[in-house]
């Protein structure tokens, strides 16, 4: 079993969704976890579900596209729990549409949201983890940075983006003793896959070689080993959690 008894972790975008799953999850395995959100209501609740487990948990709303909201951020939570260890960068939207449709601000708020985030807050994020000469950074990628995907050139460079940051800042903090790396989940039960209808659902499962969608909880478990002790000789590397569809 899995215990994170005596770290203090932060995860962006963690008000609902995959980020919450996350939280809730590293809260189990005994983390003191920080929500981070631009809703303030649903990091809130994050948080009470969290302290609801026995674990110390703050809400922490802001822009994580914004550098002086990340200062503050981390400012924060360095305060209330004293170090960091772990930071999931989760934070990420969608503004899927052709290329020939797609709006400037489309693509920059995609690109501000999913990867200019994981920069600021990895930037202040590996100055407490220097201190302590330890530390793990997990990304959330996609399978759609690996392989691309129609109508979502700004998400897609934004993902691919992200693991070129990841394996960048692996190499720069691997003698700190501070694991960097990323997870591309694939096709995952959502609110948003939960509108689809029956028939579009079964074409997804069909492209998928264990003919299933993946859930939240596949993604917060491949989270929790990456930032426990039996991954401290991985560093630099994507983890696919994607039912083999991407091989």
């Amino acid at each position: 079993m899995i215990d994170l008894s005596s770290k203090k972790a932060l995860v962006t975008g963690s008000g609902r969704g995959i980020g919450r799953e996350i939280a809730l999850r590293l809260a189990q395995a005994g983390c003191d976890v920080a929500i981070s959100d631009i809703d303030e209501q649903t990091a809130a609740s994050t948080a009470q579900e969290i302290k609801a487990l026995g674990r110390n948990s703050i809400a922490v709303a802001g822009d994580v596209s914004n550098s002086a909201d990340v200062k503050s951020m981390f400012s924060a939570v360095v305060k209330e729990f004293s170090s960091l260890d772990i930071l999931v960068n989760n934070a990420g939207i969608t503004r899927d549409t052709l290329l020939l449709r797609m709006k400037d601000e489309d693509w920059d708020a995609v690109l501000n949201i999913n990867l200019k985030s994981a920069f600021l807050c990895s930037r202040e994020a590996v100055r407490p983890m220097m201190k302590a000469r330890s530390g793990k950074i997990v990304n959330i990628a996609s399978v759609v940075g690996l392989m691309g995907n129609a109508g979502q050139a700004n998400y897609a460079a934004s993902k691919a983006g992200m693991i070129g940051l990841t394996k960048t800042i692996a190499k720069e903090f691997a003698a700190r003793s501070i694991n960097v790396n990323a997870i591309a989940p694939g096709f995952i039960k959502t609110a948003m896959t939960d509108k689809l209808s029956d028939s579009d659902r079964e074409k997804l499962s069909s492209a998928i070689p264990m003919q299933k969608l993946g859930s939240a909880l596949d993604v917060s478990n491949a989270v929790l080993f990456l930032c426990s002790s039996l991954s401290d000789y991985i560093t630099g590397q994507v983890l696919t959690v994607d039912g083999g569809l991407v091989m």
